[in-house]
């Protein structure tokens, strides 16, 4: 249906080109009409732009540069993050003991990403490492949700896992960490001030790279 519609208009224009040049004297004669499409004769009976005409294709001009500065914006946008993202590894790599993990995850997320904070936690049993936060049996999947690897945007849950500045956060990027053996579960976690830094739609794809690098950074010694 579609097909067929799409031939039809297509004669139709043809028909409409064809009537145009045949009666092309009648229509720079119409004035009405060209005011309508925005065109107007000149003193040597060649048909202009008019003013109407004109502002469509400012518009036009200003929507495709608005798009294209967006776009552009966008990338280097992309760019940044991920150089600050492949510093950041560096500097994670370079941790001492699981302690100067956390310290420096915390440092990269304020001075390399400008977020109020970053958190690195473990659930139980047993205890969390200094420097990272303890949680309970059972709540990581309720911060997450069940199997699921993370959640970016407003999640109350997840606000006490930032302590004195819980009230403070607007957004969060958590994600779900897997280490040693027999496996720990842990969680990720940065925070902003505004809530717009992470939204639901956006992709977790550098913040999830982020957390394999710490899970491998964290192997490096026994579990606590």
């Amino acid at each position: 249906m579609a097909g067929a519609g799409q031939a039809r208009e297509e004669v139709d224009l043809e028909l409409i080109k064809t009537l145009v040049r045949a009666h092309a004297a009648a229509l720079r004669d119409d004035t009405a009409l060209l005011t309508e499409l925005g065109l107007r004769p000149d003193a040597a009976n060649v048909v202009e732009f008019g003013p109407v005409a004109l502002s469509r294709v400012s518009a036009a001009h200003r929507r495709e540069a608005s798009e294209r500065q967006r776009l552009e914006a966008v990338a280097r946008a992309n760019f940044e993050a991920q150089a600050q993202t492949h510093a950041a590894v560096i500097d994670l790599l370079e941790s001492r003991n699981l302690a100067d993990l956390a310290r420096r995850m915390d440092e990269l997320t304020r001075l390399r990403f400008g977020l109020a904070v970053g958190v690195l936690a473990l659930e139980g049993p047993g205890e969390a490492p200094a420097g990272w936060m303890s949680l309970v049996e059972g709540q990581i999947d309720m911060i997450l949700g069940p199997r699921r690897l993370a959640r970016m945007g407003c999640v109350p849950v997840a606000t006490g896992l930032f302590g004195d500045m819980a009230q403070e956060i607007g957004s969060v990027a958590v994600v779900r960490l897997a280490m040693w053996q027999p496996a720990r579960q842990g969680l990720m976690a940065f925070a902003s001030t505004d809530e717009d830094a992470f939204t639901a739609d956006m992709g977790v794809e550098l913040t999830a790279f982020l957390a394999r690098v710490i899970e491998r950074t964290a192997e490096r010694w026994p579990a606590p």
